[in-house]
């Protein structure tokens, strides 16, 4: 137990030992860790303090450079400024030096105004004083003058305005003389040329029409059977187509009469049919004519196609080429209206070609300017304005409606299709054979031009010649002059243009004759 204490104490004694030892060591080795710190630690230092120095060294430098730099841009922009600041101030000055001047020539002119000033008043005041002296010499003339001359001024004033007027009148007529035998010249020969290209090219056929229509008849029993007992079967065919029947001693035929040609023509047609089938009664009278309506129907309507067809024209509303087809029964001064249309269209598109215009609007103008006349029984107004309101309706282009009212001077023509159109129908009525007239009619165009032309003052004697085609007016040689002839025939032609009515046109010639007699003794 003791041997066992005695180790106790010895380890014991070992363990401080070994401690104390250890505590030696860790001292040691912490003074020589913190020695080695604090010469790390001062090298650090050091370092740190040269780096600093030559950081401050380099911002010092900058900082120089800088500051150098600035001074050098601010020197350069003083420089620039001064030199800015230097042109204003020459500007400157030279803006004085010219406004002083500028000053010193207002103040010249200044004096210099007030100068002429001064003199124009000096010379309005002489000027004032021998207007004065003016006005009383003029006063004293004019007195002098009207006491010479036995009128006023306003007589004398009156009389130098009639003369200058006569003067001018007579100037006026001779300008007018010498302007329209300059554009004859030109015109007559254009026109004449185009005018007979058209016709030359162009030859229709002209139909002289009735108001009766004649229906052979098998024998002259059949006449009997058309009457019908106490005469119920010629009534019933005059009821259902309004038209007249005339059955008199004409051997084997009997007379259709009336003056509208549809009915004329239904009429004529629902005879022949009745006399064919021989069952004549009013049934069967009235069934026929139903029949030949429906038929007359057809064929103004294949009628109108066929116009269209003819001419070339197309796109034309269906109500209108049933007006076309009426006109194939229409009659003007025994011409055919729709054989008409047809060749006013031809000769219309052929002007049109000769002046390099629209051959198709032409065409177009030409064949649709009477239609008016296919209800002119119907609606009141001349053809022409008809025609044209109707062209409206029907959805045709305004320079087509133009031509068409136009085309007899109801409207002024205003567009070369209007003009062409009026030529064109004027032709197509003109030419020799194309239209007839009554005897009376004809008696009476021609007494009324002769009383037209022998109401102008200065006429002689007035002479209608080559069928009313021509007017020769005889004047005074006194009365009427050279120039003022041409303007008389104008005044004329106007006239019967307002006054008359007529186909084609009419030519006025006014002839002035002057004889100086003399007898030798």
């Amino acid at each position: 137990m003791h041997a066992d204490n005695l180790t106790t104490i010895f380890i014991l004694a070992a363990l401080a030992v070994g401690v104390f030892l250890g505590m030696i060591l860790r001292r040691k080795l912490s003074e020589s860790t913190l020695n080695n710190a604090k010469v790390e630690a001062e090298k650090i230092v050091s370092d740190a303090e040269k780096d600093a120095d030559s950081l401050r060294k380099e911002a010092a430098i900058q900082a120089k450079d800088v500051v150098l730099q600035a001074k050098t841009d601010w020197e350069q922009e003083a420089r620039q400024l001064r030199k800015e600041i230097q042109v204003q101030e020459n500007r400157l000055q030279q803006k004085e030096e010219n406004l002083e001047r500028k000053q010193d020539n207002i103040e010249k002119r200044s004096e210099e105004l007030s100068r002429q000033e001064a003199q124009h008043r000096e010379r309005s005041d002489q000027l004032q004083k021998k207007n004065r002296e003016i006005d009383q010499i003029y006063t004293e003339q004019r007195n002098k003058l009207e006491n010479i001359s036995g009128m006023s001024a306003e007589q004398a004033k009156q009389q130098l305005i009639d003369a200058m007027l006569s003067e001018a009148r007579h100037d006026a007529a001779r300008g007018i003389r010498k302007i329209e035998e300059e554009a004859h010249e030109v015109a007559d020969k254009k026109a004449r040329k185009i005018m007979a290209l058209a016709i030359q090219r162009y030859a229709g056929d002209f139909v002289a029409e009735k108001t009766v229509s004649v229906v052979p008849l098998p024998s002259d029993e059949m006449k009997g059977r058309i009457i019908g007992r106490e005469g119920r079967n010629i009534r019933a065919i005059e009821a259902a187509t309004g038209i007249d029947l005339i059955i008199d001693d004409t051997p084997e035929a009997v007379v259709i009469s009336g003056f509208n040609p549809v009915r004329r023509e239904v009429a004529r047609i629902s005879l022949e049919r009745l006399i064919a089938d021989g069952r004549i009664h009013p049934a069967r009278i009235e069934e026929l004519v139903v029949k030949a309506q429906e038929e007359v129907a057809e064929e103004i309507r294949l009628a109108g196609e066929q116009a269209t067809f003819d001419v070339g024209v197309h796109g034309i509303h269906p109500e209108i080429i049933k007006l076309l087809g009426m006109l194939k029964y229409r009659t003007s001064y025994g011409q055919n209206v729709l054989v008409h249309s047809i060749e006013v269209a031809f000769l219309c598109g052929m002007m049109a070609a000769e002046l390099g215009g629209d051959v198709k609007q032409a065409k177009r103008a030409g064949l649709l300017h009477d239609i008016g006349k296919a209800v002119s029984h119907e609606m009141e107004g001349s053809h022409a304005v008809n025609g044209g309101d109707l062209a409206r309706k029907y959805g045709e282009s305004p320079q087509i409606v133009h031509a068409i009212a136009a085309h007899h001077e109801d409207e002024k023509p205003e567009t070369v299709l209007a003009i062409l159109t009026q030529a064109a129908d004027a032709l197509s009525g003109a030419r020799p054979g194309a239209r007839r007239e009554t005897l009376e009619t004809y008696v009476k165009r021609l007494r009324d031009l002769e009383q037209v032309a022998t109401s102008f003052d200065g006429v002689t004697g007035c002479f209608a010649i080559q069928a009313g085609r021509e007017i020769r007016v005889m004047v005074s040689s006194d009365q009427v002059t050279d120039d003022y002839s041409h303007v008389l025939a104008k005044d004329i032609a106007s006239k019967i243009e307002q006054e008359l009515t007529y186909p084609g046109q009419i030519r006025v010639n006014v002839i002035r004759e002057t004889r100086a007699v003399e007898y030798a003794k």
